[in-house]
């Protein structure tokens, strides 16, 4: 520990990280909220009749399942995400230098210029280095999920998002998902590939006594951040 630091201050920086521990929730990268209510219809509105067969707010004989369009629709995701990054590096040097030095052997030994006229030198010298590195990430995501549109763009494109949480045995896993959705890319079914979703956000977090045990508490985050400035 550094003597010139004082204590007071050591003490306040760890109450402030303390706090801050506690007061912070476990970020998310999902946009919230995952679902939306539906827009209610305004009461004692006359419908108006075009005469035509095709009408926006419902479906036809000719159009199948109407498509996703206001917010509390229903969008089936199919998650297929794969990810892998490689990386190689590979680095070879190689130095050698070499140094001759011949006099005349001419010069009388008491004179001041023998030791450079009478010198027979050599010098040899090798540098070598040789570094390997690789890295290699792979990462595979599959699922279906049911997300709710939660925000209709001035373009007509679909903000969606949505949540499935499985209890099991006191652990509880919980899936997340949020996008943009393009309606024109979904198939029959109302069904969108999450490849076509735009700013696909997905993440699965866990609760319970599995995940307390693979990471650590917040006692432990404190102690290691304040004991890593002295």
């Amino acid at each position: 520990m550094n003597p010139n630091f004082p204590a007071h201050h050591l003490v306040a920086l760890s109450l402030a990280s303390l706090l801050a521990a506690c007061a912070s929730p476990p970020p998310t990268i999902v946009q919230v909220p995952a679902i939306a209510a539906p827009i209610a219809r305004p009461a004692n509105v006359e419908r108006v009749h075009t005469g035509s067969l095709f009408r926006p707010t419902a479906g036809s004989l000719y159009m199948g399942r109407q498509k996703p369009r206001a917010v509390g629709d229903i969008v089936k995701v199919n998650i297929s995400e794969a990810l892998s990054a490689s990386s190689t590096v590979k680095t070879d040097m190689n130095r050698e230098s070499a140094l001759t030095s011949k006099g005349t052997g001419n010069a009388n030994a008491d004179s001041l210029l023998s030791p450079w006229l009478n010198q027979n030198d050599a010098a040899s010298g090798s540098n070598t280095f040789k570094g390997n590195g690789s890295s290699k990430n792979d990462s595979t995501f599959t699922g279906q999920l049911a997300a709710s549109v939660i925000n209709v763009l001035a373009n007509g494109n679909l903000v969606v998002a949505g949540e499935r949480s499985i209890a099991l045995q006191g652990n509880n896993s919980t899936l997340r998902f949020s996008g943009v959705v393009d309606p024109k890319d979904m198939t029959d079914g109302n069904v969108i590939q999450s490849s076509d979703v735009v700013n696909a956000r997905l993440e699965v977090v866990g609760q319970g006594d599995t995940s307390d045990a693979a990471s650590r508490n917040w006692l432990q985050r404190v102690l290691t951040n304040t004991l890593a400035i002295w």
